[in-house]
C-alpha cells in the first residue's frame, strides 16, 4: 500500500512538473527554451512528457481548427476582396511603372543638376570649413611673420613679445596642425636666437663704449669745466639781479628706461652724434652722447627669459675687463699733457657710464661693485701718476697736469666718487712741482748771473729811473736829488733776480690754487718753497758766480753790494706774500723768509774771495820783485813793481766806494798785512844770507812806499795810524843797528 501511495504522489509531482514546463514553453520566447528542454530529459520521464506535449499540441490544432470554422467566412470574404485588389493593383501599378518612366526620363537633367548642387554645396562646406580653419591659422602666420621682421630689422624686444603672444595665445588654438608643431618645436631657437643677437647687440655697444670713453670723458669734463666757470663768474659777480641757467638733469633722457627697463628706441646704435663741440657752445651732457637701449634691451630680455643673473655677470666681467684696459697708461704718457688727457678722458668716459647704469637700471650694477671698481681705478691711477709725472722736469707741464687732476676730480666728485686721495697725491705732486721749479730757476738764475755786466744801472732819464725803481723797491733820496744821468749803485742782476723771485711765488700760488686748502697752507707752502729757492738755488748761483776763476775784484765788490740790497729787499718780498695770501706774518707758525741768511752768507763769501783775491794780485806783483841783495848802488825810488802794486791798489780800494765801510776796511787791512809779510818774507829768505847797505837802501825806499800808502787813507773810517800798523814789524826789521848779515 505504501508503495502504491508512493508512486502515486511521484506520479503527481512529475505531472505538475511535466504541465509546468508546457507552460513555460508556451509563454517562453524560444531563444530561451533551450534550459527548460533540458531539464526534461535531464529527468527519467520525458517519454511520458512527450506524450503530455503531444496531447497539448492535439488540443491546440483543435481550438485552432474551431477557431478557424468560426471565422472561415470572413476569410473567404477577405480572400474574394484580395483577388479584386490584385487586379486593381497591377493597373496601379503599371501606371506607377508608367509615370515612373516619365519621371525619370523627364527629371533625368534635374537628377543631374541636383547632383551638381550636391556637390557645390559640399564644395561650400568646404569652403566655409577652409575659411574657418584659416581664420584661426592665419593670426598665427601673421605674428610669426611679424616676429621675422622684427627679428630682421634687430627689434628684438618687440619680437620677444610677439613670440610670447605667439605661444601662448595663437598656437594653442591650431596645435593640431603640422606646421604649427613645426612653429612650436622652432620656438625655443627663436628664443637663443634673440638672446644671441641681442647679446651680440651688447657686445658691440661695449665695443663702441671702449672707443668711445675718451670723448664721453672728454664731454664730462667740459662739463665740469663750464660749471666751474660759472660758479666762479656767480662768486665773483653781485648776486642781485642775476639768473643761473640751472644745471642739465643727467638722466632726464632715461626717464623711460628708469620706469620700466624697457628699450628706448628700437635701434641698437651705441653712441650717437659724437661730434665736436664749438667753444662758445653749450656743451651736451655726456650722457646725450649715448644710446643705452642695448642695454636696457638685452637685460630686459634676459630678465624675460629667466637669465637675468647671466647677464648681469656678463656685463660685469666684460666692464671689469675694459676697467684694466682703460687704467692702463701708455708708455710715454709723460711726454705731453695731451697723453694725461687722453688717459683722463678714457676713465671718467668709463666710470660715467657706470654710474649712469647704476641709476637707469634695477639692479644691473649695484654701489658695491662701482666702489669695488673705483677703489681699483685709483689706486691704479695714482701709481701710474706717480710713476709719470715723476719723468716729468718742465714746471709748465707739471702745473697743467696738476690742473688737469684738479678738474679729473672735480668731474668724478660730481658723480659722487671719493677723489680725497687724489688730492693727497697733489700734494706730493706738489713737492715735485716744486723742484722742477727750482731747477728752472736755477736756469734762469744762471742766465742772469752769466749776462749781467756787474755795473751800476746808469739812467739819463726820468721814466728810466721810475722803471727801474717799479722793478725794484729801491729809495734814495741824495740819488733822488742827482741830475740825469747818474747811476744806480746795484746792477742789472738784482731787480731782474727780485722779479724772477715774485714770479717764482706766482708759480708757486698757481699751483696751490683749487686744491681746497686754507690760507695758512698756501701761505706756508709759498714760504717753504721760497726758502729753498733762496737757500739753495740762488745762494748756489751766487757762490758759482763767486768762486769763477776768472772773477774780478769789480764784479765781487758788485755782488757785494747787489746782495745787499737784496738782503733789503726781502722785507717786501715777505708782504708781497702776504697780499697773496692774506696771511700776516704775526700768525702762529708762519714761516719766515731766509734771504737775509742766503745774501748775508753770499756776501761773506764774496768779501773772502775779495781778500784772497787782492792776496793773489799782489803776490803776482811780488813775482815781479828782483831784489839784488849785493848791490852797492843806493837807490833813490822805489821799485817799480812797488810802484805798480801800489797803484793798483789805489784804483781798486777807489773801486769800494759803494762796499759797506767795514768791508772796504777789512779788505785794505788785509792787503797791507799781506803785503808786509810777504816783504818779510822777501828779506828772511834762506837765499838771503847777506845784505849791502844799497840792497838795504832799496828795500827801505819800498817799505816808505809801503807806509805812504797807508797814511793816504785809501780806505775811509781808519783811526790816525791804525792801518800803517800793518807795515811796523817790517819798519823794526830795518831800523838803525839791525844786524846785517855776512
Amino acid at each position: 500500500m505504501e508503495r502504491g501511495k508512493m508512486a502515486e504522489a511521484e506520479s503527481l509531482e512529475t505531472a505538475a512538473e511535466h504541465e509546468r514546463i508546457l507552460r513555460e514553453i508556451e509563454s517562453t520566447d524560444t531563444a530561451c527554451i533551450g534550459p527548460t528542454l533540458r531539464s526534461v530529459y535531464d529527468g527519467e520521464e520525458h517519454g511520458r512528457f512527450m506524450e503530455k506535449l503531444e496531447t497539448r499540441i492535439r488540443n491546440h490544432d483543435r481550438e485552432i481548427e474551431k477557431m478557424c470554422n468560426f471565422h472561415y467566412q470572413g476569410f473567404v470574404d477577405s480572400i474574394t476582396e484580395l483577388l479584386k485588389v490584385r487586379g486593381e493593383a497591377q493597373k496601379l501599378k503599371n501606371q506607377v511603372t508608367d509615370t515612373n518612366r516619365k519621371l525619370q526620363h523627364e527629371g533625368k537633367e534635374l537628377v543631374i543638376a541636383m547632383e551638381e548642387l550636391k556637390q557645390c554645396r559640399l564644395q561650400q562646406r568646404n569652403i566655409s570649413a577652409t575659411v574657418d580653419k584659416l581664420m584661426l591659422c592665419l593670426p598665427v602666420l601673421e605674428m610669426y611673420s611679424k616676429l621675422r621682421d622684427q627679428m630682421k630689422t634687430k627689434r628684438h624686444y618687440p619680437a620677444l613679445k610677439t613670440l610670447e603672444h605667439l605661444e601662448h595665445t595663437y598656437l594653442p588654438q591650431v596645435s593640431h596642425y603640422r606646421f604649427c608643431k613645426v612653429m612650436v618645436d622652432n620656438i625655443p631657437k627663436l628664443r637663443e636666437e634673440i638672446k644671441d643677437v641681442s647679446m651680440s647687440d651688447l657686445k658691440d655697444f661695449l665695443e663702441s663704449i671702449r672707443k668711445h670713453s675718451d670723448k664721453i670723458g672728454e664731454t664730462a669734463m667740459k662739463q665740469a669745466q663750464q660749471q666751474r666757470n660759472l660758479d666762479n663768474i656767480v662768486l665773483q659777480q653781485p648776486r642781485i639781479g642775476s639768473k643761473r641757467k640751472p644745471k642739465k638733469d643727467a638722466y632726464t633722457i632715461f626717464d623711460t628706461e628708469i620706469e620700466s627697463t624697457s628699450p628706448k628706441s628700437e635701434q641698437d646704435s651705441g653712441i650717437l652724434d659724437v661730434e665736436d663741440e664749438e667753444d662758445d657752445e653749450e656743451v651736451p651732457g655726456a650722457q646725450d652722447l649715448v644710446d643705452f637701449s642695448p642695454v636696457y634691451r638685452c637685460l630686459h630680455i634676459y630678465s624675460v627669459l629667466g637669465a637675468r643673473e647671466t647677464f648681469e655677470n656678463y656685463y660685469r666681467k666684460q666692464r671689469r675687463k675694459q676697467a684694466r684696459l682703460v687704467l692702463q697708461p701708455p708708455s710715454n704718457m709723460h711726454e705731453t699733457l695731451d697723453g694725461y688727457r687722453k688717459y683722463f678722458n678714457q676713465i671718467v668716459g668709463f666710470f660715467v657710464v657706470e654710474d649712469h647704469i647704476l641709476h637707469t637700471t634695477q639692479g644691473l650694477v649695484n654701489r658695491a661693485y662701482i666702489d669695488e671698481l673705483w677703489e681699483m681705478a685709483l689706486s691704479k691711477t695714482i701709481a701710474a701718476l706717480r710713476t709719470h709725472s715723476s719723468y716729468c722736469s718742465d714746471p709748465n707741464l707739471v702745473l697743467d697736469l696738476k690742473n688737469l687732476i684738479v678738474l679729473f676730480a672735480d668731474t668724478l666728485q660730481v658723480y659722487g666718487f671719493p677723489v680725497n686721495q687724489l688730492f693727497d697725491m697733489l700734494l706730493e705732486i706738489r713737492d715735485q712741482y716744486s723742484e722742477t721749479l727750482l731747477k728752472k730757476w736755477a736756469g734762469i738764475f744762471r742766465n742772469i748771473l752769466d749776462s749781467d755786466n756787474y755795473s751800476p744801472i746808469p739812467v739819463t732819464s726820468e721814466e728810466m729811473y721810475k722803471k727801474v725803481v717799479g722793478q725794484f723797491p729801491f729809495q734814495d733820496i741824495e740819488l733822488e736829488k742827482q741830475p740825469f744821468p747818474k747811476k744806480f749803485p746795484f746792477s742789472e742782476f738784482v731787480p731782474k733776480v727780485y722779479n724772477q723771485i715774485k714770479e717764482f711765488i706766482y708759480a708757486c700760488l698757481k699751483f696751490s690754487e683749487d686744491l681746497h686748502l686754507s690760507s695758512t697752507e698756501v701761505d706756508d707752502m709759498i714760504r717753504k718753497s721760497t726758502n729753498l729757492l733762496l737757500t739753495r738755488t740762488l745762494s748756489n748761483s751766487l757762490q758759482n758766480v763767486i768762486k769763477r776763476k776768472n772773477i774780478g775784484l769789480t764784479e765781487l765788490v758788485q755782488i757785494i753790494i747787489n746782495t745787499t740790497h737784496l738782503e733789503k729787499s726781502c722785507k717786501y718780498l715777505e708782504e708781497f706774500i702776504t697780499n697773496i695770501t692774506n696771511v700776516l706774518p704775526e700768525t702762529v707758525h708762519t714761516t719766515k723768509l731766509y734771504g737775509t741768511t742766503t745774501f748775508k752768507d753770499a756776501r761773506h763769501a764774496a768779501e773772502e774771495e775779495i781778500y784772497t783775491n787782492l792776496n793773489q794780485k799782489i803776490d803776482q806783483f811780488l813775482q815781479l820783485a828782483d831784489y839784488d841783495w849785493m848791490t852797492g848802488d843806493l837807490g833813490n825810488k822805489a821799485s817799480d813793481y812797488l810802484v805798480d802794486l801800489i797803484a793798483f791798489l789805489r784804483s781798486t780800494f777807489a773801486v769800494f766806494t759803494h762796499l759797506p765801510g767795514k768791508v772796504a776796511q777789512t779788505a785794505c787791512m788785509s792787503a797791507c798785512k799781506h803785503l808786509a809779510t810777504s816783504l818779510m818774507q822777501l828779506l828772511l829768505e834762506a837765499e838771503v844770507r847777506q845784505l849791502t847797505l844799497g840792497a838795504l837802501q832799496q828795500f827801505n825806499l819800498d817799505v816808505r812806499e809801503c807806509e805812504q800808502f797807508a797814511r793816504s787813507g785809501p780806505v775811509p773810517g781808519f783811526q790816525e795810524d791804525t792801518l800803517q800798523l800793518a807795515f811796523i814789524d817790517l819798519r823794526q826789521s830795518e831800523e838803525p843797528g839791525t844786524p846785517c848779515w855776512g
